[in-house]
């Protein structure tokens, strides 16, 4: 049987509580993020036209074309990885295999590297751009690299074997987490949500999906919990 949802309102003035989203579907997230991914690739490609004298769009600059692809090529990165790391956490991959299993959930990391690096060679590598367009270019590139690399790793990956135990241990019961934390919790009394002003409550399948990938250790130990993953 579910355990009764008794939260009314927080400890702090003010709190409210709403009930977690659905849990969503990992297939089209990852169709969407595919795709995304596919047009981040295109852009470098008409990027590499750009350089290369191939491509000239006649109404602005070159300097302009190729910060404009650049964001278009980031834009379809990241939100493309954000669509894959939602996925992975609805359906997590097994960590069986260590190595396949870090590559499947940075997978937008990798696509980050091939979407960005091959232009920055290119654009250093080419004697025939002025020098400006050159160092412009290449820095953007680079800044563009950065973010969509630190935006597409996943620091906080769930695993096939943790969401299984999770499930098993918890089943249909409520647990309960906050917008921006990174565990989840058996009780909306616990410590670490005093000061709570919105508390989300749903299935511990939820609270993956949402991210919220562990459970509280102070819940873990309270409840005498050991066979499910807990915050580092």
């Amino acid at each position: 049987m579910a355990k009764e949802h008794k939260f009314v309102q927080s400890k702090a003035e003010g709190g409210v509580a709403r009930p977690a989203q659905p849990v969503g579907n990992a297939t089209g997230l990852r169709i969407g993020a595919i795709i995304l991914w596919t047009f981040a690739i295109v852009f470098e490609v008409l990027g590499f036209g750009v350089i290369l004298g191939k491509v000239d769009l006649k109404f602005c600059p070159v300097l302009y074309q190729m910060i404009g692809f650049l964001v278009l090529d980031l834009a379809c990165v990241v939100i493309g990885s954000q669509f894959w790391k939602k996925a992975n956490h609805i359906k997590p991959a097994s960590e069986k295999n260590k190595f396949a299993f870090w590559l499947w959930n940075n997978l937008g990391l990798i696509v980050s590297v091939i979407a960005f690096l091959p232009l920055i060679i290119l654009v250093l590598a080419n004697k025939d751009a002025d020098k400006k367009t050159k160092t412009v270019v290449a820095v953007a590139a680079a800044v563009c690299l950065a973010i969509a690399g630190v935006t597409s790793y996943d620091f906080n990956p769930v695993s096939e074997e943790q969401q299984t135990a999770a499930m098993e241990a918890f089943g249909a019961e409520q647990v309960y987490w906050t917008k921006h934390g990174k565990v989840y919790h058996t009780s909306q009394d616990c410590q670490h949500l005093n000061r709570t002003e919105e508390l989300i409550y749903g299935t511990v399948e939820q609270a993956i999906a949402e991210n919220h990938v562990r459970l509280c250790k102070t819940c873990a130990s309270r409840d005498g919990i050991t066979n499910v993953a807990t915050e580092e």
